[in-house]
């Protein structure tokens, strides 16, 4: 059921609707109904995948209570290790062992050993990567007594299955949900009407930009070898874009309709392609993610309050982690991988912090280079994430940088939309979302009227083209 889908547009009316007409005056009749509405809404994409995220809920829910219960120490730690063991134990079955047991056969072959196993027929639950980590949030922070364990169960099942956020984020966290959840919400309209535009936003980005782009980006990727420098630079440009409104449209329709339900939800993007080095990137860039990984391995492994090797190390372990998180495939690694070697003289520049070390003299100073610099390299990492392989990407940079010619630039083979219009929309929208940054308290005669124009022309995108799922389904 995907959001820019006639059938969730519906669902979510019929949602709405029911609930703040016949379950405003209790709590606890709005999280039963958001709970039952949030497993129908995850049932649409396969009802056999109710059994794991109920399974997930239920182990977390009673392994709080138990760990708050206990006083002793080793227990807590063996309680909080089911917990680790049972989610990340699911979350490597379905989502890793195909790809490390394919990996082992393949360097077995190598070495001349020839081993006859089969790999699992299973398919990826869609969105179990972020659940996972939610539930494994609670449990951490009840063992490190940051929160209390709740009690109610549907008020802890509403939390992880809530349907805006289920199946792409952002990553939420107990301590900010279960206080929202656990009082009676009233309808605010002006919080509406930020959600509303929130809503219109992140359509926009989807179905505008992302969409449009799509079959631009899969005939570049596609084609690399048939095509020019030019063509392929434009290739790598699009899908940077694409998926930035992809993955913020989601996080942006997904805040939007909180809001609607009176939640707020945490900010998951903050202008990254603006950021002046790497590190102000990933401040930027998925900030649900990349909170998680500071709080719950970073900071635990050390951070960088241990040696500067040690330190490095840790950096290195969230990067490579951040990639396989992605996704099971090596693309994903190496891309991380790529960002650890830029991340690494920041990282080091920091530690030092000394004006004259080396790593000041490489570090850009200049506002408008700092950002030039660091959104070609973010867009370079972008080609390993969406080549079918390493080797993929390494020939589409080669012949990137080869300037090699062809009459062929970016056509879409269904339409022979030259990819000038899609520069335009491109900018379009920038203006836009800088437009709207800056006027938080606009007129309301100029908000409507911008709601309106983003809604039209969502609309009218959704007639000319299929719906695309969300990239960030698959991870």
């Amino acid at each position: 059921m995907n959001f820019n889908s006639i059938l969730f547009l519906t669902f979510f009316a019929f949602v709405f609707t029911i609930h703040w007409t016949f379950f405003s005056k209790s709590n606890k009749f709005q999280n039963s109904f958001l709970l039952i509405s949030s497993l129908l809404f995850y049932a649409g994409w396969d009802y056999r995948f109710l059994a794991l995220i109920l399974f997930s809920t239920i182990i977390d829910f009673y392994l709080g209570i138990v760990i708050e219960k206990s006083s002793d120490k080793k227990q807590k730690k063996n309680l909080l290790l089911l917990s680790l063991i049972s989610n990340l134990g699911l979350l490597f079955i379905f989502k890793y062992f195909n790809f490390f047991l394919e990996s082992f056969l393949n360097v077995s072959n190598l070495l001349g050993f020839q081993l006859n196993v089969g790999l699992l027929n299973i398919v990826l639950p869609v969105g179990i990567s972020f659940y996972t980590f939610q539930t494994l949030s609670y449990t951490i922070d009840v063992y490190r007594g940051k929160i209390r364990a709740t009690r109610d169960w549907i008020l802890f099942a509403s939390y992880v299955t809530f349907f805006p956020q289920l199946v792409a984020g952002p990553i939420e966290r107990a301590g900010r949900i279960l206080p929202q959840l656990s009082k009676k919400r009233t309808f605010d309209w002006n919080q509406s009407r930020i959600g509303v535009r929130k809503l219109l936003l992140g359509f926009f980005k989807k179905v505008v930009i992302a969409d449009s782009l799509s079959p631009m980006v899969d005939f570049t990727f596609n084609n690399y070898q048939e095509l020019s420098s030019l063509a392929l630079l434009l290739g790598a440009l699009f899908f940077t874009i694409q998926i930035y409104c992809d993955f913020s449209g989601y996080s942006d329709i997904a805040i939007g309709i909180s809001k609607l339900f009176g939640i707020n939800l945490i900010e998951n993007f903050n202008y990254p392609y603006f950021s002046k080095n790497i590190g102000e990137f990933w401040k930027r860039w998925h900030i649900s993610l990349t909170n998680w990984f500071r709080d719950y391995l970073y900071f635990p492994l050390g951070g960088s309050l241990v040696t500067l090797a040690i330190a490095i190390k840790n950096v290195a372990i969230v990067f490579i982690i951040s990639g396989l998180w992605h996704g099971a495939k090596w693309t994903y690694i190496f891309w991380g991988i790529i960002h650890i070697i830029f991340y690494i003289p920041y990282f080091l520049r920091k530690r030092v912090n000394n004006n004259n070390n080396f790593f000041s003299y490489i570090y850009i100073k200049n506002k408008a280079l700092g950002v030039f610099s660091t959104f070609s390299v973010v867009m370079l990492s972008w080609i390993f994430f969406r080549s079918n392989s390493i080797l993929d990407a390494f020939q589409y940079i080669i012949r990137l940088f080869s300037l090699t010619q062809n009459k062929q630039l970016i056509l879409n083979p269904a339409n022979n939309i030259n990819s000038g219009y899609y520069i335009i929309y491109i900018f379009f929208f920038f203006w836009i979302e800088y437009y709207i940054s800056l006027n938080k308290k606009e007129p309301i005669v100029i908000e409507r009227g911008l709601n309106i124009l983003l809604l039209i022309i969502s609309l009218f995108f959704v007639q000319i083209q299929a719906a695309e799922s969300f990239i960030y389904f698959q991870f």
